[in-house]
């Protein structure tokens, strides 16, 4: 182990054009000091990610150690890191989030603001401008399903349910000794899982607004269906856990926002008024909060979820 020094661990699948942004920017930090190694899980990709990373670190200024796995989903992906990781502090971010030049001393002096081994660090993870967000993707991440970056900036401290690995850092021996990704998740919930399942260990998850990573990826309301049927999988999975029954425990007890009840209130009643604005969620042309989060729930949710969402 090295003393303070970060590793970043990065899953990826099938990203490799993006993935090279992504090193080029860890390798242009304003703390490289900071940085043990950037540690590449491979899910499987079938697009040369292998070659591309192997002909990147060619000329890298920082270690690379890339390690490759048959294609298991991003909790397997992060557990190979969390076994062959060599710093003392992991960073976990994905394949399309480019970190901002400060990103890396961002993390690393809270970390040491902050010796307690169950503090961990989540930073803000915008829309890269070059990805041209509309105002629908800026609402999915300011309040809409996605994350809410307008509730975190209110906070220092934030709830389990906001830890999320595009952009998280944590000490690695806290987690090793406490619990890693749950590997019945092919794709999401496993960050809130184990969030769930750490967070009864003591963790402490801190927001710092500084520690900037840009998401590079544009997303269109046929995206958001189709994340919606993953995420509906993922649910099933998450039901049989125990973090699963204080979901649904808490949802039974009104833990649901003023917000979204009026959100799927309008999606039930009144589906048909909103069906001329569909097409402009992909379009620069915005629109009030409540008619994003109502259409959210009239066409961004499949039928078997809008269902009992009625219920």
């Amino acid at each position: 182990m090295a003393a303070g020094k970060l590793s970043i661990a990065i899953p990826t699948y099938n990203r490799k054009d993006v993935l090279r942004k992504v090193l080029e920017a860890y390798c242009s930090q304003s703390a490289p000091e900071e940085i043990l190694e950037i540690f590449v899980a491979d899910d499987g990709s079938t697009d040369g990610t292998e070659s591309a990373v192997a002909q990147f670190n060619e000329g890298s200024s920082v270690p690379i150690r890339y390690f490759r796995q048959e294609h298991r989903g991003a909790a397997a992906a992060r557990n190979l890191a969390i076994r062959e990781a060599r710093g003392d502090l992991l960073l976990f971010t994905d394949d399309d989030v480019i970190p901002s030049p400060t990103l890396v001393e961002e993390h690393s002096k809270w970390h040491r603001q902050n010796p307690d081994p169950r503090v961990a660090v989540s930073g803000s993870v915008p829309w890269h401008p070059e990805v041209h967000p509309t105002p629908f993707m800026h609402w999915l991440i300011r309040g809409g399903p996605l994350f809410d970056l307008r509730e975190c900036s209110k906070r220092r401290e934030l709830g389990f349910e906001y830890f999320v690995t595009w952009n998280l850092s944590l000490k690695a021996k806290f987690l090793r000794e406490n619990g890693t990704f749950d590997e019945d998740f092919r794709v999401y919930y496993e960050d809130y899982e184990l969030g769930y399942r750490l967070s009864k260990k003591g963790l402490r998850l801190l927001y710092n607004p500084s520690a900037v990573g840009y998401h590079y990826r544009y997303v269109s309301l046929a995206d958001v269906c189709r994340r919606a049927q993953l995420v509906a999988a993922a649910e099933k999975v998450l039901r049989t856990k125990e973090a699963g029954v204080y979901f649904a425990e808490r949802a039974a007890q009104g833990g649901q926002s003023l917000a979204i009840r009026i959100g799927k209130f309008l999606a039930r009643r009144f589906t048909f008024a909103f069906a001329p604005l569909k097409p402009l969620l992909d379009t620069q042309i915005p629109l009030p909060r409540f008619v994003y989060r109502a259409m959210y729930y009239a066409y961004g949710q499949s039928p078997a979820r809008r269902s009992s969402a009625a219920t």
